[in-house]
């Protein structure tokens, strides 16, 4: 048996702490840093879903991971001069890597604040030079360049916690753990997921791209990964909401939802626009950008806090002009984890420009739900697949 000893558990009075196996070696070497309880669970949840992501889309992938669910996933697909703006990654390079790194960082920036990242492929120093630039917890990776793993140990003052895992590791089919000292046990969840999972269509839009079925796959593999009740918006090789933990669908629908809104809003004109006061730090830069596509952003700009985020005083931001700004975005992807009950969640989708739905299927209101997605033209896949996960 092999074991590494932790500082402590979830919270500093779970003492003792330790991970470790009963049969062979640990698959993974600290190479910096003394990575905690919390961070194993991220990290190795993240290395599932990027190492999954690489071998069904043939992209690199990485994600972020808070408190055991993905804040942000992502394959190397090309960036926009526009997303490079709104990602704070203007005039940097970028190795296939590094893109699918500054895309799941920058889809939703402050929900990865803090996070532990999860890169499929050797972290190269492109890589390593957006992430230095980050607030985040680790990485772990199959292996890093040794140029990349200098630039990464100077981070938190040469405490960055970085982790090296077997790329070649296979765990056993059976996964067990303890709560209230009863032990579970479980086969591991073996789903293959792929861009052939899409086939059955039962709604009256049979149209399916190429491209969508790579946004289901991300959106599905992502859901594997999530803390249940969960739902995954996402569009062009990006997870852009994910909304997580949530006891009711239409909730987890809303949230994820309000996220991909915001990942929109943050491309309109009167963003792009906005004038930062100097020095202002990304961190805060996008606590502005959030308070000013909010709701309440009108008040922030009467009581004159806005002088110390703004070179001059933002234009309103109306909801006519948000409501208009969101009209535009289309093509998104859906997955959910288990089925939808009501129609109310397609409703909702609808609003942040969902056009194709995956999610098991098997509700008794199926029809009401296939009906919603005919009323908006929306392509809806059954996969038959529950992917819940605690």
């Amino acid at each position: 048996m092999t074991e590494l000893e932790l500082k402590y558990g979830c919270n500093p009075n779970q003492k003792p702490a330790r991970i470790f196996m009963e049969n062979g070696d640990l698959p993974i070497a600290v190479l910096n840093g003394r990575p905690g309880y919390i961070n194993f669970l991220d990290a190795l949840n993240g290395w599932q879903l990027v190492s999954e992501l690489k071998r069904r889309t043939g992209l690199p992938a990485a994600a972020s991971f808070k408190h055991v669910s993905p804040a942000g996933a992502a394959v190397g697909l090309p960036l926009t001069k526009t997303l490079e703006k709104i990602y704070f990654v203007e005039g940097m390079e970028f190795s296939p890597l590094a893109r699918a790194y500054a895309r799941r960082r920058g889809a939703d920036r402050m929900s990865s604040f803090g996070d532990f990242i999860s890169l499929s492929d050797k972290c190269d120093v492109q890589t390593a030079k957006i992430i230095a630039r980050e607030v985040s917890d680790g990485v772990i990776a199959p292996d890093y360049d040794d140029e990349a793993l200098e630039i990464l140990k100077k981070k938190k003052k040469g405490a960055y916690n970085i982790i090296k895992i077997d790329e070649n590791y296979v765990p056993e089919k059976t996964e067990r753990k303890q709560v209230f000292g009863i032990t579970f046990e479980q086969g591991r969840n073996d789903l293959v997921i792929d861009k052939n999972s899409f086939e059955n269509i039962v709604t009256e839009s049979k149209e399916l791209p190429e491209s969508a079925k790579i946004d289901l796959a991300i959106a599905m593999i992502t859901l594997k990964y999530t803390q249940s009740n969960s739902v995954c918006y996402v569009k062009d090789g990006q997870a852009i909401g994910i909304g997580a933990g949530q006891q009711s669908r239409v909730h987890c629908t809303r949230l994820a939802g309000g996220k991909a809104d915001n990942w929109w809003l943050r491309q309109s004109k009167k963003v792009l626009s906005l004038e930062f006061v100097d020095g202002l730090s990304r961190a805060d830069r996008d606590n502005a950008i959030d308070v000013y596509i909010s709701d309440e952003h009108e008040d922030v700009l009467a009581d004159g806090v806005w002088q110390t985020k703004f070179k001059t005083k933002p234009e309103i931001f109306t909801k006519e002009e948000k409501r208009e700004w969101l009209s535009k975005l289309t093509g998104v992807a859906l997955g959910s984890d288990a089925f939808f009950p009501f129609g109310d969640n397609i409703e909702r989708a609808h609003k942040s420009g969902v056009c194709y739905i995956a999610q098991p299927g098997g509700s008794i209101r199926d029809d009401n739900v296939i009906e919603t997605c005919n009323k908006y033209g929306i392509t809806m896949s059954f996969t038959g697949m529950r992917l819940f996960h605690h």
